[in-house]
């Protein structure tokens, strides 16, 4: 999704990408040999009504009728995680078109539409094989509405990867070695025949999400040249079910331009599609409560990612490189250089370097800023630059007010000289003008960024209206609160390119916690992403506590920047896949499923705030 590509790897470390030696795939740990099918089934019938350990007899890869199947990690108990499984389809087999996964953006949708199918034919026989606790559970990734490479399905080179998990049955803590074969030798082969063989789905569905992905892409594209900083179709369904569903709300307003900022597009394969174009620059985003505002921010902050048809927002398209930004009061900031909006703190504290365990929600906002932009920034600020964030999104709502605005009066009563804050309505503009940082926000209650708003939209009952003309004419009666640029401090870029390195032991081998979206754990210090609210998955916080790990125990050498280790993570996920991040951890040599790829801008938010 977004600037993320995803890699031609085939996520199986070891891997030759152009094709194996016959009956062997190697790991890092010893090559592996593949037996025959019924070799599996002798094993299981030696093994029947045995204690559970005995189950990890049976790892290997088999050669089934048109795929293969590695048992990969045998579960240690029937009540434990279910067992890691996978299948390999070669592409003769499985007989879909190379031009449906000729670019990144299609194979990446083709991936997500077979994980899914998977998915619906899995459903048919979980718990049919019947045990004790997870017995003859057989589940795959569960995909959302964005689609994200994920490691639960990679086509490489030579075929179609699939990975899932299995419940072993088991009699109490014996083995039940005859429903284990109807898992093995029915139930998988039935979900391979009608998921992972291009002759038993339909044609015109796979295609359509190859198109959709053309579609999406080329939209992207057209952001540029168009200087856009987003895209918003109309007919688009912007408005969720809930705030626990990502489903689209049944009966809702759907989403119309106003004639001032439609554009049309001639896309590659839908034809004529006219929507909002969100112009580079400053954006603001007013209207009354309840009538729409977060709503749209919302969608144009997912809208980094690609989502399948039917979502109501397939055609939302923002730059890949969009940051959301707020307040996060109590988040731990190292060594970060804040002074392009904080400076003179009464204690006497270094904002050039700022650390610390518990910030405020203005030191945690500027942070959020300076990370956004170190997240990619060249270690000298001159020719070819490339700002890693091309556009921050603000909702009023959830930001510190402080750090936002400061209004005549406060001014008037609270000096410049007394207050440490430069806010920043302030900085907008020239974070647009002399990095191309562009701004979209929303506002409710404070009329002070209509003076510095280029483009002003007024939602109204769900449906966007353009304002700008007015808003300019209304300000003429009202001065800008604003002081001249002469009496605020000098505009100065932060210093970006510190050196990263983690204090105290290596954690190469440290235990990992995961807790769903918000947070991970690595040996038991913990990192708080509650508030990175672009992490669209929880396999996608997953990923990042390895990635960290990985960073962690092998990059942070003191002589590389966050952007620099971010160069590396990115060119390794490209080469190599997912699972060159395993390679320093306890029971490394396969690919789980599980994982879903971050973001560049998560794995910086990510590394800034491991307290190590």
């Amino acid at each position: 999704g977004g600037n993320c590509r995803k890699g031609t790897g085939g996520g199986r470390e070891g891997d030759n990408r152009n094709g194996r030696e016959a009956g062997r795939i190697s790991t890092p740990d010893r090559p592996r040999v593949l037996k025959a099918s019924e070799e599996l089934r002798t094993l299981l019938l030696s093994i029947d009504h045995k204690s559970y350990p005995a189950y990890k007899s049976l790892a290997g890869i088999y050669r089934f009728p048109g795929f293969q199947l590695s048992i990969d990690h045998v579960q240690g108990d029937p009540f434990a995680s279910p067992s890691h499984l996978s299948v390999f389809v070669p592409h003769k087999t499985a007989g879909f078109d190379a031009s449906l996964y000729g670019t990144d953006a299609r194979k990446t949708a083709l991936e997500d539409y077979l994980i899914r199918q998977f998915g619906k034919e899995a459903a048919h026989f979980n718990f049919q094989a019947k045990g004790s606790g997870k017995s003859g559970l057989i589940s795959v990734t569960r995909c959302g509405q964005e689609i994200l490479s994920r490691t639960a399905c990679e086509i490489s080179g030579d075929g179609v990867w699939l990975r899932f998990h299995a419940g072993f049955p088991a009699n109490g803590r014996t083995i039940n070695a005859r429903e284990l074969e109807k898992i093995l030798f029915d139930f998988i082969p039935a979900c391979v025949r009608k998921s992972l063989l291009c002759a038993s789905l339909p044609a015109d569905e796979i295609q359509k999400r190859a198109d959709l992905a053309d579609d999406q892409e080329f939209i992207r594209s057209e952001l540029e040249r168009l200087n856009l900083a987003a895209f918003v179709a109309d007919g688009s369904v912007l408005p969720r079910q809930s705030g626990v569903s990502d489903l689209p709300l049944k009966g809702c307003v759907s989403f119309q331009s106003p004639d001032s900022l439609r554009i049309e597009l001639t896309l590659p394969h839908k034809g004529v599609l006219t929507g909002m174009g969100i112009p580079k620059g400053i954006t603001l985003i007013a209207g009354g409560g309840y009538h729409g505002k977060s709503t749209l921010l919302k969608a144009l902050e997912m809208g980094v990612y690609s989502h399948i048809a039917g979502d109501g927002r397939e055609y939302v398209i923002t730059d890949s490189t969009a940051v959301k930004l707020r307040a996060e009061d109590g988040r731990y900031i190292e060594d970060t250089d804040i002074s392009l909006f904080i400076n003179d703190l009464p204690n006497g504290k270094d904002t050039c370097h700022f650390t610390t365990e518990d910030a405020s929600g203005s030191t945690s906002q500027a942070a959020g800023i300076v990370e956004g932009m170190f997240s990619g920034w060249p270690l000298k600020f001159g020719e070819g630059f490339s700002p890693a964030c091309r556009a921050f999104l603000i909702d009023e709502d959830t930001c510190a007010a402080n750090f936002m605005v400061r209004d005549e009066l406060m001014q008037q009563v609270i000096h410049r000289k007394k207050e440490p804050i430069t806010p920043f309505i302030e900085r907008a503009r020239q974070l647009f003008e002399t990095c191309g940082i562009s701004t979209i926000l929303v506002a409710g209650s404070s009329g002070a960024f209509f003076h510095i708003a280029d483009t002003v939209i007024q939602m109204d009952s769900y449906r966007p209206v353009d304002i700008t003309g007015k808003v300019k004419e209304t300000l003429n009666a009202f001065p800008s609160p604003l002081k001249s640029q002469e009496e605020a401090p000098a505009f100065r870029l932060p210093e970006l390119s510190r050196p990263y390195r983690v204090n105290g032991k290596r954690v190469s081998d440290a235990k990992i916690k995961c807790f769903d979206r918000d947070s991970f754990s690595i040996d038991k210090n913990t990192v708080n992403l509650h508030y990175v609210e672009q992490i669209a998955d929880s396999e996608q916080t997953a990923a990042l506590a390895y990635v960290l790990r990985y960073a962690c125990s092998v990059l942070a050498d003191g002589e590389k920047s966050i952007a620099q280790i971010a160069d590396v993570l990115e060119e390794m996920w490209e080469s190599e896949g997912f699972s060159s991040f395993l390679k320093k951890s306890k029971g490394g040599g396969y690919a789980a499923s599980g994982f879903a790829r971050p973001r560049r801008q998560e794995v910086c938010a990510c590394l800034a705030r491991y307290r190590k």
